[in-house]
């Protein structure tokens, strides 16, 4: 997703409504034609927990309350610590720090060598298109499939938990109105991932 940053924080709310997509790429792309295409990206997160404490271990149902990752996008590279938030057992949205890293590699050796273990890779490929206040990104996941997720852009961090759920509703509204097949997701892709080789940290 774009750095959706506010100015002198770095802690952003991550506001977004991923689907699986249940026709092609290219149906979907389609129906995307009118919106601005800002590129084609290929993605490299990688996952890590402590096995010392509990916080970044998926808990018996594989999920991830809390995230820690390094991704690799094209030429540039980020460190980013996400703690998700929840209404029983739906995701609302996520508070989210991130840093630009100089290098993939060396950051990749530091965090190993601060002791803590790779929990699982997302390998992908993204066509990233702008529409209004908003980021679409189709999405081909290597390994698990086509999927869309479209986030809204420049949330002020002080927007209140009602706000965030309406926020949401209108995302969802909106890609109801792209007319493509999907089924909305309550997981990310670190879950489904997991859940699809049975990992257990």
């Amino acid at each position: 997703m774009l750095n959706n940053f506010i100015e002198g924080n770095d802690l952003m709310k991550e506001i977004e409504i991923a689907v699986e997509l249940k026709q092609s790429i290219d149906d979907v792309k389609a129906k995307l034609k009118n919106f601005t295409h800002i590129g084609k990206k290929h993605t490299l997160d990688v996952y890590f927990y402590d096995e010392k404490k509990d916080n970044l271990k998926p808990d018996e149902n594989l999920r991830l309350y809390q995230c820690f990752r390094i991704r690799k996008r094209e030429n540039k590279s980020y460190m980013t610590y996400k703690v998700d938030k929840f209404e029983g057992n739906t995701w609302i949205y996520s508070e989210e720090d991130e840093i630009e890293v100089s290098d993939f590699d060396v950051a990749h050796n530091i965090v190993k060598r601060l002791g803590l273990t790779e929990l699982i890779r997302i390998d992908y490929y993204t066509d990233i298109y702008v529409y209004d206040d908003y980021e679409i990104v189709v999405e081909n996941v290597q390994n698990l499939g086509f999927f869309l997720e479209v986030e809204k852009l420049r949330v002020p961090d002080e927007t209140s938990y009602e706000d965030v759920k309406l926020i949401k509703d209108d995302i969802r509204k909106f890609i109801e109105s792209l007319e493509i097949e999907f089924v909305e997701l309550n997981d990310g892709k670190p879950e489904l991932m997991l859940k699809k080789i049975k990992v257990k940290a």
